[in-house]
């Protein structure tokens, strides 16, 4: 019998390090990676690198895109796993309580363990995060500070999670120290 396939979620503000840190343990792990940025912009029909600094619930972030751009990274999952895939990276804000209840639905229906990754930083390195996104022309994620003091008025901690779902990260650590963590956390 094959082991439980694993939803890993990487969630939390814009700057966290959630996207940093998921890309690189998909590559580490050999797992399907999708992030919500790139998702986004692909759903809106622009280059990932296209910058669209709407505010927040404006434009390309609009409720009904957001709405659109988060069931696509359910069904990409679903998709991934019912391919035979031993576990599927999702990477994305994952701000409200009904997004989290979702992809445990999903995960339930398919037989999967979620495992969610809540990614944060201080305001400080937020901050020099944001500063360098904002210089570098590859980057994909539109966060700005004005966007961040925003999303952290509106981010709704995950409370509703159980212990064992859970794993709080501080992403000023070591990269390979957090690699490890999950790592351990995996095969809990």
């Amino acid at each position: 019998m094959s082991a439980e396939p694993i939803i890993y979620i990487f969630f939390g503000l814009i700057a966290s390090g959630k996207s940093f840190l998921a890309e690189r343990f998909a590559v580490e792990r050999g797992l399907p990676y999708f992030n919500s940025d790139r998702v986004r912009k692909e759903l809106a029909g622009i280059a990932a690198t296209d910058r669209r600094p709407a505010g927040m619930g404006e434009g390309i972030y609009s409720p009904e895109l957001t709405a659109k751009t988060y069931q696509a990274l359910l069904d990409r999952a679903e998709k991934a796993l019912q391919e035979g895939a031993s576990g599927v990276i999702l990477d994305g804000s994952y701000s409200v309580t009904a997004g989290r209840s979702e992809v445990r639905h999903l995960a339930e229906r398919l037989g999967a363990r979620p495992l969610f990754v809540l990614c944060s930083c201080s305001e400080e390195e937020t901050k020099r995060r944001l500063e360098l996104r904002a210089k570098d022309p590859n980057a994909v994620s539109d966060g700005r500070w004005e966007i961040f003091v925003r999303q952290r008025e509106n981010f709704a901690q995950p409370d509703e999670l159980p212990p064992e779902l859970l794993l709080r990260l501080d992403t000023e650590a070591e990269v390979e120290e957090l690699l490890q963590s999950i790592s351990c956390n995996a095969i809990q």
